[in-house]
């Protein structure tokens, strides 16, 4: 696996494609590269300690967008690596990026984004993004006297 492509993100899931992922067309459809990224923000989050909103108070991630962008198809059978780190915070939200690299094809096959707010699920609101997962983010990632 080209591990270099993956290099500057912190958080590194394996995935395999499975043969029922593929469409009509002999590819992985589409969505399923959100299925790869949403196991790589899992990941993180666990890292972070941020899996579970009721170990914050009821607060916890919500999903306010994402995107992919799709650079090779991907097919039965190949081995994944997918990259994900935080490129910026605020007060209550942060950016993330993901990389999904194919082992058969040795290249980067999908490239995506995702905004993540802060979500009170016990009042159905956005909240401040905690202390703890800021301090959790600045250190995974080495960002030094970032909160």
């Amino acid at each position: 696996m080209p591990t270099d492509f993956l290099a500057a993100y912190p958080v590194v899931i394996p995935a395999n494609v499975a043969w029922g992922e593929m469409d009509a067309f002999q590819h992985v459809n589409n969505i399923v590269y959100f299925r790869y990224f949403e196991s790589a923000r899992m990941a993180y989050f666990e890292r972070i300690n941020f899996a579970d909103p009721n170990q914050h108070g009821g607060v916890g991630p919500i999903l306010a967008h994402t995107q992919c962008r799709y650079r090779k198809a991907l097919t039965y059978p190949d081995t994944l690596a997918i990259g994900c780190r935080v490129t910026e915070m605020q007060a209550d939200r942060f950016a993330m990026e993901l990389c999904l690299v194919s082992e058969k094809l040795q290249r980067i096959a999908a490239e995506g984004t995702a905004e993540l707010v802060a979500f009170d699920y016990r009042n159905g609101r956005k909240a401040p993004l905690p202390a703890a997962v800021r301090s959790s983010i600045a250190r995974l990632e080495g960002w030094e006297g970032h909160q």
